[in-house]
């Protein structure tokens, strides 16, 4: 109730300063102070108010001027706009309820965390250690690649990232909890000379990418 009412009063303080500003036309005016005096209808209704009853230009209706049977006339116009609108706020949360049950249903019901701690594997050159989930029944990597990038002298290239080396897997719904086995899979790939044992500088390459090795888990 009174984050509903904050809310309320600030748009009342935005509006009331756009009316006090005397930018605006006639027209948007006019609207304007209908959309001020319906705010504070629907405001004195959900605090068990007192309804005040209006002209059709928003005044408050003078009961010294005014006969008993107008008075009546407006007082049921008024509730009736502000019941429209208790019903209008209730379909809407509805609405929001409902959608928002249906994005929780939609988003991946669970993650995995990983946390590379050391790749301990004597390479000789810089590698990609590459890290994913694959199916083994269905012979199909079931995520993206998670790389990182290790230099031959044993620690990650980017030295700012050492022990901070984590993914998070969140591409996993329900039709991946279905599935009988899920493999944890982590490939390394050498970077460098095509044969580690090339010495020859005429022959010497770089940067070239092969294989090198790769493990995983039975499941996950």
């Amino acid at each position: 109730m009174f984050r509903s009412v904050r809310h309320m009063i600030y748009d009342l303080i935005e509006w009331r300063s756009q009316i006090l500003s005397g930018t605006l036309p006639q027209d948007e005016l006019k609207e304007l102070k209908k959309k001020v005096t319906a705010k504070i209808d629907y405001g004195n209704r959900i605090l068990d108010l007192d309804l005040v009853v209006r002209d059709e230009d928003g005044n408050i209706l003078d009961p010294e001027q005014t006969s008993t049977i107008s008075l009546f006339r407006a007082h049921e116009i008024a509730s009736k706009q502000v019941e429209e609108r208790l019903l209008e706020e209730k379909s809407q949360k509805q609405n929001i309820d409902i959608n928002r049950q249906a994005k929780f249903a939609a988003t991946p019901s669970f993650a995995l965390f990983v946390n590379l701690k050391n790749v301990v594997c004597k390479i000789g050159e810089d590698a990609e250690v590459l890290m994913s989930l694959y199916d083994p029944l269905e012979s199909k990597f079931i995520s993206e690649n998670y790389l990182v990038r290790w230099s031959s002298s044993g620690l990650p290239k980017d030295i700012d990232r050492l022990h901070n080396l984590r993914a998070v897997f969140t591409d996993l719904g329900s039709k991946d909890l279905k599935r009988e086995k899920i493999s944890f899979v982590c490939q390394i790939v050498r970077v460098g000379r095509m044969e580690l044992r090339d010495n020859n500088t005429r022959k010497l390459t770089s940067g070239l990418r092969r294989p090198f090795g790769v493990a995983g888990t039975a499941s996950v």
